[in-house]
């Protein structure tokens, strides 16, 4: 996703507020991929002026009880993500699609989750800290390592098995993960 400066997104919504351009050609004129995002730039500033329209710094952290307040809201009311994250001043309605969908998954408790990787643990980052020098590892380490090795070949062995007993059925199976973890999104 393109990220767009403050004075940019003014420019565009006081274009369009002259009236002399529709959203969608307005979008198509200054290259905006998506004429739902100016969209939502005009609304933004239609709510709330100027401060609509900066750029917050993405680390706002929301209690489960907001996120449940939201969910509660546009179900109550029937709104629209788009209406509910202007009554509740969220400048990013597609947060709310997310938090729904955690909610329908899991629960409140999934509304707890922190976004992002969790923090390493201390046995990945001990197993960072294993010496990789054959001499410097100890008996015991040496056999770990053998039989994370072995483990490795045995399943590499299966999968090529399986891949030779039925290649487009194999291929079939395991297409959709190939596509999800090959393709980055485009945004």
């Amino acid at each position: 996703m393109a990220k767009y400066s403050e004075e940019f997104k003014l420019m565009v919504v006081r274009e369009y507020k002259e009236g002399k351009w529709g959203v969608k050609s307005l979008a198509k004129k200054h290259g905006i991929k998506a004429h739902s995002q100016l969209g939502l730039w005009i609304n933004l500033y239609e709510e709330f002026g100027v401060e609509g329209l900066k750029r917050r710094n993405g680390k706002e952290i929301y209690s489960v009880q907001f996120k449940l307040d939201v969910l509660s809201f546009m179900k109550r009311t029937g709104s629209s993500e788009m209406e509910t994250a202007l009554h509740f001043g969220l400048t990013n309605p597609t947060m709310i699609s997310s938090w729904k969908k955690s909610f329908l998954e899991g629960g409140a408790e999934a509304l707890d989750r922190p976004k992002g990787r969790p923090a390493m643990s201390d046995k990945a980052k001990n197993r960072k800290n294993k010496p990789t020098n054959e001499k410097e590892m100890t008996y015991e380490q040496r056999l770990e390592r053998e039989n994370e090795f072995l483990h490795l070949e045995v399943e590499y062995l299966k999968k090529l098995r399986a891949f030779q007993i039925d290649p487009e059925g194999y291929l079939e199976k395991h297409k959709q993960r190939y596509h999800s973890n090959s393709k980055k999104p485009s945004n």
